[in-house]
């Protein structure tokens, strides 16, 4: 006679030898709350799982199996065949149990079926409070300080992490140098970041085979991996120069489905824990930036980051420079050139001034600019410090 993972008559799993039978769906809440007990979100066998509850292996399989279809549970594939929890799984863990025994358990006499009971509504997890508010300095992992700027009725950093509260993928869009990665370090102390480029290839983001001491290989996760499993930001810099083919695997994560498969590890299925988020950041003046609607379709919020030459004044940049950033800032929104000081060549001309001299570092500015528009920057930088300015240049011998 074949044994199966659950009775006929009842839909009750069957117990191992000696384990009292349990209500209708409580052996699929413990195996639940089982795997939201794992350390480090480890994953768990239906063996492994069955021998810690002490239940038939074959029905903490089916309430395992339950659990993926219902998608309260992640199956983590070949070749561990375990299984992990997922955002679902602590709810599914506190899920109420409705018994439907019909026997007394301590004499198996028959007795009066309970009156119908309908189900309490789980109210599922309570939903965090907003994030507070920042307008003060924040220090970054580097140790510098942001400085929030105000956006949206509120502030930079706020609404980013606002948006990561409620899983809306972010574009941050603007010239290079003007504060892109410091925001999303403010905002998210840990942010995992993936600097991105033309060269960059789908083994960078999710990982790859690498050689080990004993001569074979074995596979190695990116940090995009690493970002979901930890519940962490991840943030790919210039991410419009990496090649659409390559930028699909992340499309996944941020459409909804919060997983990924890896196919070239035996496709393993790696699931999003809470937490995760996507932001990006995309320069659109550099060459080879593209922008594809499939891909501006998955970031449902696109910020402009600009410079703030007031903040600039404020940390201590020469207000000359600042002159002539925001003069050649308005040249360029003219399309008269190509290229304008941004927060960062401000920052260099502050250090460089401190460390030389201010007409130094004037001449580096005019050094910063791309060939094609350096004689236009040249004639602003001369007008405002002095027609001597001129790039830093080694002469003769003393």
């Amino acid at each position: 006679m074949t044994t199966n993972a659950t009775t006929p008559a009842t839909g009750t799993a069957p117990a191992a030898p000696g384990a009292a039978r349990l209500p209708n769906g409580e052996l699929r809440r413990m195996v639940a709350e089982l795997l939201t007990q794992q350390p480090g979100n480890a994953g768990l066998t239906s063996g492994a799982a069955a021998r810690l509850l002490n239940r038939s292996s074959g029905a903490v399989l089916n309430a395992l199996e339950t659990l993926v279809a219902r998608g309260e549970a992640a199956y983590m594939g070949q070749p561990s065949r375990a299984y992990r929890a997922n955002a679902n799984t602590p709810a599914a863990a506190a899920a109420a149990v409705i018994s439907t025994r019909t026997t007394d358990p301590a004499t198996g006499d028959a007795t009066t079926p309970p009156a119908p009971v309908t189900p309490k509504r789980c109210p599922g997890p309570k939903k965090a409070p907003a994030p507070a508010l920042v307008t003060a300095p924040v220090r970054r992992p580097n140790g510098q300080l942001y400085h929030p700027r105000k956006l949206a009725g509120s502030s930079d950093v706020t609404v980013l992490r606002r948006l990561r509260q409620n899983k809306i993928p972010s574009l941050l869009y603007g010239p290079p140098g003007t504060g892109k990665t410091s925001l999303v370090e403010a905002a998210f102390g840990d942010a995992v970041t993936l600097p991105g480029d033309s060269d960059t290839t789908v083994d960078d983001i999710v990982g790859g085979y690498v050689p080990t001491p004993g001569g074979t290989y074995e596979f190695a996760h990116g940090p995009l991996v690493t970002a979901m499993r930890e519940g962490r930001a991840f943030f790919i810099d210039d991410f419009t120069l990496i090649p659409a083919p390559v930028l699909a695997v992340v499309y996944p994560v941020m459409d909804g489905r919060g997983h990924i498969t890896i196919k070239t590890n035996n496709w393993e299925r790696v699931d999003a824990a809470p937490g995760f988020y996507v932001v990006g950041g995309h320069n659109p003046g550099v060459h080879g930036a593209v922008l594809s609607p499939a891909l501006a379709s998955r970031f449902r919020v696109k910020i402009e980051v600009t410079t703030d030459y007031d903040l600039a004044t404020r940390i201590g940049v020469d207000p000359k420079a600042v002159r002539v950033a925001k003069n050649l800032a308005a040249r360029h929104k003219k399309g008269e050139i190509g290229w304008a000081p941004q927060m960062r060549e401000l920052l260099a001309f502050k250090d460089t001034a401190a460390a030389l001299d201010p007409i130094t570092a004037a001449g580096n500015l005019i050094a910063a600019a791309p060939e094609e528009d350096q004689d236009i920057v040249a004639d602003v930088v001369r007008n405002t410090f002095g027609a001597h300015v001129t790039p830093l240049t080694v002469g003769e011998q003393f």
